[in-house]
């Protein structure tokens, strides 16, 4: 294992850049073995710190009773929540994927297809380009899951438009995509007991969990809200 000294004196390369809808960049780096995914100065995903993201898969899929169960996942990331799904999911169940950016697709293609093997290729997955509210607005009582990782919490950091996912609209439209006991899983780099009260006004009923992640060798915790629908 490399010590942090050494690790420190590798170069960091740019590997591609993706430019959001509505202004802002979000640059792919490599440094040796390390991937990142950062917008301003903020990353987003990295290769080492998965815990959160696949939990986020995997602590839903246990929730779930249906072999046949319907999945949207927002974003494709770095293919963690995808793969931890794919891997916790019956041969049965069917996962659409809603990516906003192009080449965020070409990197899970090619610089970051270590990563996600053959995700892509299963056929229980979709691809679906577009935003994710699209994806949820369109549909009724269709999904027994919606995991949503599509920012760094439940506001519009890296795009405004992702606060139409977490405003008072924006649950209810989520509410009406899911099945009756359907769960909306969304991923946060922090807590947000304002974003809990929302949940709950738009008839959820809210578990919150605490993911522990290392970052920078420092211990962290990341926040994973399971949303159930009331009827």
């Amino acid at each position: 294992m490399a010590l942090a000294a050494d690790v420190a004196t590798i170069p960091v390369e740019l590997i591609d850049t993706a430019n959001l809808p509505d202004g802002g960049t979000l640059r792919l780096l490599r440094r040796g073995d390390d991937y990142s995914i950062r917008f301003r100065d903020t990353e987003l995903m990295g290769n080492q710190v998965r815990q959160s993201e696949e939990a986020l898969a995997i602590l839903t899929c246990k929730r779930l009773t249906r072999s046949d169960s319907r999945i949207l996942i927002g974003g494709l990331g770095m293919g963690f929540t995808l793969g931890a799904a794919l891997k916790s999911l019956p041969a049965t169940a069917a996962v659409t994927v809603s990516e906003l950016l192009p080449a965020i697709v070409e990197w899970a293609k090619g610089p970051l297809a270590h990563l996600f093997h053959d995700y892509l290729a299963d056929p229980r997955v979709t691809l679906k380009m577009g935003d994710v509210h699209d994806a949820i607005d369109q549909e009724t009582a269709g999904y027994d899951a919606i995991l949503l990782d599509v920012d760094n919490g439940p506001d519009g950091l890296i795009h405004i438009a992702n606060e139409r996912l977490y405003c008072n609209w924006g649950l209810r439209a989520a509410h009406a995509a899911l099945r009756p006991q359907g769960i909306l899983a969304i991923w946060s780099a922090y807590p947000d007991d304002a974003f809990v009260d929302r949940l709950e006004r738009a008839r959820f009923d809210v578990e919150e969990v605490y993911v522990a992640v290392v970052i920078d060798g420092e211990s962290a915790h990341h926040t994973i809200w399971f949303a159930t629908r009331q009827d």
